[in-house]
């Protein structure tokens, strides 16, 4: 067994991946001989060659048009744009072309591309360095949405994103890349569109993913020193969405609170609310509640932990969710 971060995981799935299809090819900003800024793809250009791992302009909606170009030649692109905030130039190439290309040609042509894009907050960064974007992918049919919060989730959901026949958006969560576990790769886990119950619990089912399952998993550990018992399932991906591991288990506590960075108003688990609404309402106790951020822009770093879901705020919803008898 090896010790990995979840960023030196994700290199190793990169690697692993490469090396088993020449089809494979890396571009982005910085992602060659600088490897990348969080060094995902540190020395792979150095064993694979600048022909398939790739620097690029800084120009978002040109690394996706390319990679949309090369998704109709056979090849299977990994783009990475740095910074979640930065997408946004990106998104027309995103929503008009990568979403949709497979059902405009009627099936003829696949966009097998991963768009690897750090994404939320926890870091201390400027303006445009912090987004949940994941709410705007969702929403967008034909994009695949996944996210890992372990480093063997990161390198089981990342070879299958790659190995995948239609576009995925891979979201990293940022403050996550130096979270360590002991891992003998290449590791095996559960595929695209299952979710894992990381804590089994009776009182109440939080649902969370990326960055804040850890939260989620740190309260559930606080509250059970307060006699609380919570159920913590990692949704690992949100398109295909886990709804019978959702349902399952709110089935089971009769509670549910949804845990996210991403502000509150139309986030994911707004959609997370209603399908439990709609597929679990007569096991329901107490109404869905969220633990998300503010409907504000993202704020500066001094005060972004007043803004991010925390252990107190997901514990407080648990106190109002059982005050419903």
């Amino acid at each position: 067994m090896t010790t990995y971060t979840m960023a030196q995981a994700l290199n190793q799935a990169l690697r692993f991946a490469m090396d088993r299809d020449d089809r494979i090819v890396l571009l982005g900003e910085d992602v060659g001989k600088l490897g990348g800024v969080f060094r995902i793809t540190d020395l792979l250009q150095e064993r694979f060659g600048p022909a398939r791992v790739m620097d690029t302009p800084l120009a978002e909606s040109g690394i996706i048009g390319v990679a949309v170009g090369l998704c109709m030649y056979g090849m299977r692109p990994v783009a990475e744009v740095q910074f979640d905030g930065f997408v946004y130039p990106a998104f027309e190439q995103i929503i008009s072309h990568l979403a949709k290309y497979h059902n405009r040609s009627r099936g003829a042509v696949h966009m097998p591309m991963v768009l690897r894009l750090p994404f939320g907050g926890g870091i201390g960064a400027v303006e445009h360095h912090s987004e949940s974007p994941e709410a705007y992918f969702v929403h967008t049919a034909g994009l695949k949405v996944v996210i890992p919060s372990t480093p063997a989730d990161a390198f089981v959901l990342l070879v299958a994103a790659i190995e995948d026949p239609d576009p995925v958006i891979f979201l990293e969560p940022k403050r996550r890349y130096y979270l360590k576990e002991d891992l003998q790769l290449p590791v095996q886990g559960p595929p695209i569109g299952q979710a894992l119950v990381r804590r089994e619990g009776t009182d109440v089912s939080v649902f969370a993913y990326g960055p804040s399952v850890k939260v989620a998993m740190d309260a559930a550990a606080q509250g059970a020193e307060e006699g609380r018992s919570l159920e913590v399932v990692d949704l690992r991906s949100l398109v295909p969405l886990d709804l019978d591991t959702v349902l399952g288990s709110v089935r089971k506590t009769g509670r549910a609170i949804v845990v996210h960075e991403a502000p509150r108003s139309c986030g994911f688990g707004a959609e997370l609310a209603a399908l439990i609404a709609e597929g679990a309402f007569y096991s329901m106790e107490a109404p869905v509640l969220r633990v998300a951020g503010y409907d504000v822009p993202y704020p500066p770093a001094k005060i972004e932990e007043e803004f991010l879901p925390s252990v107190d705020r997901i514990l407080d919803a648990v106190d109002e969710a059982l005050t419903y008898r």
